[in-house]
């Protein structure tokens, strides 16, 4: 039996809007999951700047990297190959650009683009490593100081 190990990175965007904390969300094409933003590292890249760019390139938005989040570690079958996937998730911070305008290049991988609650997300994200890493997010942003620059 085949197996292959996989590496993808991907973030969590925050940005505070009426008091509320608000993470930048996905629904995939073709998907009824609502998940974060993620790909595959490409070749030269390394996790953070794979992040960086996969965030753009599937909300539209430009943010800051603050902080690794942590690892998801998974194993699914595709095409009869056993993939061990790894999914290294950083924390971002908004700074501009509209979530919901999909250029032609996102609508190829994304179908939607929103803000949700970060409260709302640790129930309404699909997948239970992201409901971790949205967990982590709040962790995070409740230390001292850490909303603040939300």
């Amino acid at each position: 039996m085949a197996s292959t190990r996989e590496f993808s990175a991907g973030g969590i965007v925050v940005r505070e809007r009426e008091g509320v904390v608000e993470i930048a969300v996905i629904r995939p094409a073709g998907k009824t999951v609502t998940a974060l933003p993620k790909g595959h590292i490409d070749p030269g890249e390394n996790a953070e700047q794979a992040a960086t760019r996969e965030v753009h390139e599937e909300t539209g938005l430009e943010a800051t990297l603050d902080r690794k989040l942590g690892d998801v570690k998974y194993v699914y079958r595709w095409r009869g190959t056993t993939i061990f996937k790894e999914v290294a998730f950083f924390l971002f911070r908004y700074r501009a650009g509209e979530i919901d305008v999909l250029t032609a290049q996102m609508r190829k991988e994304v179908d939607r683009a929103f803000w949700l609650g970060l409260d709302e997300a640790l129930t309404k994200l699909t997948y239970p490593g992201e409901r971790d890493m949205a967990a982590r997010a709040r962790a995070a942003l409740a230390q001292p100081g850490g909303a603040e620059r939300a």
